[in-house]
């Protein structure tokens, strides 16, 4: 089957590569053109495990290209997914003008009939704004050609995102005609062949779906975190209390780990955005505004812990950072706590330097030339003087550090853990002052 994608930034590549790595004809399409000529030459703009691999194979078995003409991508296609960027306005609530303005773009160059599938995260309602103004720009062209508006949001974790187009857990589908349904079958038969489900729905549930989703997620990690704040109160170990209440069957383990908040592209943009929504609908969102301001208090808690530790004044202290993405295995920094964490240090005069193994060039962008950071080479030269070492990411490389290295190279044995990667117990006994997210020191 010929597909086109438009806009080739996280969701739109992913999807567009994996949908050409099971035979289809994929056309991905984008305004920016020295991006389009990279991807042409396999250079991918995002870290992302086995995408690289995907994109090289399918460009040279010629079942994926990429275009900045329009025209020549959304021709001949029988269906045209949207994967443009739904930014959060300043009072939440998703912008959703990158969205129209695509699909506008479509109906002007669109031939024939044609499937429009919404794979954004976008407000519920959104789907049928753009039947509308696809109605309209066809008018407009006084031609009327046959075309349905489906919701089809994507659930990719960064890190995991091929593995989990590939492997779903279940796909989403909103659409209210049944020859929409029977062509995302079509595309994505091949998909489910794991036994989980392909799961249909009326195009308002879906778009509602997705918010729910990560809505829900981002929930579990607040509570969590606010438990781990009382635990810290009372003397209550916060992991000990994850085993506790995971292994309820109603509970679960997943998203129960406590830290410095979540971060990335979709759930504070989400948990706002649906916040808003509720507002529009005369409802009041306490749980959403609750979860938001959790998870901001929370990113701000340990770089206030460690310039309390220093008795307020950090103005000659250096800190390693350890971590700058907002989850291991990306080299996204899109609102994550570890910066966060360096701006409130470098604010109160700290020197700060980092290590990550995969967003280093991202924090460099964002960060530009600032006189109290500094960006090292590998994790030990991060550490070598520092009065504490910073944990913020949870890389696979940072678990079990050489903890003898550390200690010659750092003025004194001191860890601020932002991920609770390190057993308490365990520090004391190799000599380290450790201070972590709701446990206790001296508790394993």
């Amino acid at each position: 089957m010929r597909i086109n994608v438009i806009g080739t930034g996280y969701v739109g590549l992913v999807a567009g590569t994996c949908l050409a790595e099971v035979g289809n004809d994929v056309v991905c399409h984008d305004i920016d053109a020295g991006k389009v000529e990279r991807l042409r030459r396999g250079e991918i703009p995002i870290y992302e495990p086995g995408l690289g691999e995907l994109v090289a194979r399918n460009l040279k078995d010629k079942r994926l290209a990429f275009t900045t003409n329009l025209a020549e991508a959304v021709n001949g296609a029988a269906v045209c997914f949207i994967a443009v960027g739904t930014p959060g306005d300043q009072d939440g609530a998703a912008d959703r003008r990158y969205v129209l303005e695509a699909v506008i773009a479509v109906a002007r160059v669109m031939t024939g009939p044609l499937t429009i599938v919404m794979k954004s995260t976008v407000p519920v309602g959104t789907c049928q704004m753009m039947r509308d103004v696809v109605a309209e720009t066809l008018r407009e062209r006084k031609v009327n050609f046959d075309f349905d508006v489906v919701s089809n949001p994507e659930f990719l974790k960064e890190g995991k995102a091929v593995d989990d187009f590939m492997r779903p857990d279940r796909i989403v589908v909103g659409a209210d005609r049944a020859s929409s349904r029977e062509l995302m079958t079509e595309i994505y038969s091949t998909f489910v062949r794991n036994g989980h489900p392909l799961v249909f729905m009326d195009v308002r549930s879906a778009e509602m779906t997705k918010y729910a989703a990560n809505v829900m997620l981002a929930t579990r990690i607040s509570l969590m975190n606010e438990l781990a704040q009382i635990c810290d109160k009372v003397g209550a170990d916060i992991m000990q209390v994850r085993q506790g209440i995971g292994t309820d069957a109603r509970i679960g383990m997943d998203f129960l780990y406590p830290g410095i908040g979540y971060g990335g592209s979709c759930f504070p943009k989400d948990v706002r955005a649906l916040s808003r929504l509720a507002v529009e609908a005369d409802l009041p969102g306490n749980i959403l505004d609750a979860v938001d301001r959790v998870n901001r208090h929370q990113k701000v808690l340990l770089a206030n812990r460690i310039i309390q530790r220093f008795d307020g004044d950090v103005r000659k202290r250096s800190f390693a950072l350890w971590g700058l993405a907002f989850k291991s295995n990306t080299d996204d920094i899109r609102e994550a706590s570890a910066l966060v964490v360096l701006r409130r240090l470098t604010d109160a005069g700290a020197t700060v330097v980092c290590y990550d193994p995969e967003a280093m060039a991202n924090a460099k962008r964002e960060l530009g030339d600032h006189p109290r950071v500094r960006f090292a080479p590998g994790a030990y030269e991060a550490v070598e003087g520092c009065d504490a070492l910073v944990l913020a990411t949870e890389w696979s490389q940072f678990r079990r550090p050489d903890f003898d290295r550390l200690k010659g190279l750092m003025k004194a044995p001191l860890i601020f853990d932002g991920r609770n990667q390190y057993e308490p117990a365990a520090m004391q006994k190799l000599g380290f002052e450790y201070h972590c997210i709701g446990r206790p020191r001296g508790l394993s």
